[in-house]
């Protein structure tokens, strides 16, 4: 059986930050049930025991939210309890998860370090950026508290990285934000376009991204890595190094560069699955943990037509030199065309605009690293 990777929501839409542009929050007012509440440890056995038993390679479990730390401690506890106990193919399990970082005291960073859990920590920027739209339930800003728990993660040897929306102003003030994330020597950053609610025009929002915007963020941020580079002083950004593993003939691990949906288990409190975490809506729900197997639910999610879908490309698609990077971006930003169909990227003119500029320098990289890697064989 093949290698598989959850997204569970053990907290479901449960949360301790009042993100303005939170696009789960979102999800969760287009469901009959909004709130699913806190995952049961009999769930939660339910889910590893059935992973477990079905993978026989490797297993990757990352929890999200909402704020997946709202469950407590002890349920992560039971977490490695039940994935001793069902790991009988002794397959290679990872445990990650991402949290907003808010309030998360010692025991919590010695806990993520002690059992090799991978973190994600959300951070727009700087303070002025980061605040703006990432309040507590008083109204008030987080960024202090971020602050003190990658204090704190660095103190105890966490493994982290940092996921930072881009959103207007942090993409307007992308350079004041590499070089604050550079001075702090987060050397692992992922950089998430934010979206807009569904059923909205895109871009009508104060935090709303355009594509004028995001293509001179993409661009910009590049021009900064890129300096970066050639004195061997880059950070990890994920988009970067997956368009770079593109031109050298490796296939993506971000989910929209692959050029079409797949079966990614996104998994909510109550053990219901849906295909993915821009999806979790009732019409795309393809089983439950506690009802259904595995190979039940995948075969629900290719009969539902979701993967199918996301083929159709337009016709700008089909002559664009950069296709073959780009392959029609985040089908939550692809457009809705007349007939119903997935139809051009919102950020189409974004990819566009940072291609020409970037494409010689990235293809230059990938040749330098194919050539080491032939040198060192």
């Amino acid at each position: 059986m093949p290698p598989i990777q959850l997204l569970i929501k053990p907290a479901s839409g449960s949360c301790n930050l009042r993100c303005k542009y939170c696009f789960y929050h979102d999800e969760m007012q287009n469901r009959e049930k909004q709130d699913y509440g806190f995952m049961s440890l009999e769930t939660l056995e339910e889910i590893i025991k059935k992973t477990l038993t079905y993978s026989e390679h490797q297993c990757d479990f990352i929890f999200q939210g909402g704020e997946p730390t709202l469950v407590g401690l002890d349920f992560y506890k039971k977490l490695l309890e039940f994935e001793r106990k069902y790991n009988i193919h002794n397959v290679k399990v990872m445990n990650s998860i991402q949290t907003n970082g808010y309030r998360l005291g010692e025991e919590w960073a010695e806990f993520f370090s002690a059992n090799n859990f991978l973190v994600g920590v959300s951070l727009d920027g700087i303070i002025y950026t980061h605040d703006a739209y990432r309040e507590n339930s008083m109204g008030k800003g987080s960024f202090g508290e971020i602050m003190k728990t990658l204090e704190l993660f660095d103190k105890k040897g966490v493994d982290y990285n940092i996921l930072t929306v881009v959103n207007r102003r942090t993409a307007e003030r992308i350079t004041r934000i590499y070089e604050f994330y550079k001075k702090n020597n987060w050397k692992y950053q992922q950089y998430i376009a934010c979206l807009d609610p569904l059923g909205e025009p895109k871009g009508s929002r104060e935090y709303s991204l355009t594509p004028e915007i995001y293509g001179e963020f993409l661009v910009n941020l590049f021009d900064l890595w890129y300096l970066d580079l050639c004195k061997g002083e880059q950070p990890y950004i994920r988009q970067f190094e997956n368009y770079i593993s593109l031109l050298m003939g490796y296939p993506p691990e971000s989910c929209d560069m692959k050029g079409c949906c797949s079966i990614q288990h996104v998994v909510e409190a109550d053990g219901s699955v849906y295909p993915c975490d821009f999806y979790v809506m009732d019409e795309y729900k393809i089983g439950n943990f506690l009802e259904d197997s595995i190979e039940e639910m995948d075969n629900r999610g290719m009969e539902s037509g979701f993967v199918e879908a996301s083929l159709n490309r337009p016709d700008e698609c089909q002559t664009c030199q950069y296709a073959y990077l780009c392959r029609g971006g985040c089908r939550r930003n692809r457009q809705i065309d007349e007939a119903g169909h997935l139809g051009q990227n919102y950020f189409c003119t974004s990819y566009q605009y940072f291609f020409e500029k970037t494409h010689s320098r990235m293809e230059e990289i990938a040749r330098q690293l194919m050539q080491s890697q032939l040198r060192n064989r």
